[in-house]
């Protein structure tokens, strides 16, 4: 099965308004995230939502990898098992 990748980028944005936003595009997509056919991938430069989206996704039961990339973070949103 090929998993779709959303990209969402909200760069620019500050907490709360980060996790506001990335809530809002997992709730659209949850039965998608959930089966595994959809992986979300969000770009913040906000280093406080990397603390506050994590455990938000997984009280949603889906498991969030949080990298650094030059100068922003790309926070990967998947069911557990497809945890990349």
């Amino acid at each position: 099965m090929t998993i779709e990748n959303i990209e969402l980028d909200i760069r620019g944005q500050v907490c709360p308004s980060c996790l506001l936003l990335t809530l809002r595009d997992i709730n659209k997509h949850h039965s998608a995230l959930s089966e595994g056919r959809v992986r979300l991938t969000v770009l913040i430069d906000s280093r406080d939502a990397t603390s506050t989206i994590p455990p938000a996704v997984k009280n949603m039961g889906l498991a969030a990898q949080v990298d650094k990339v030059e100068d922003y973070y790309r926070v990967v949103i998947a069911r557990p098992e497809e945890r990349p």
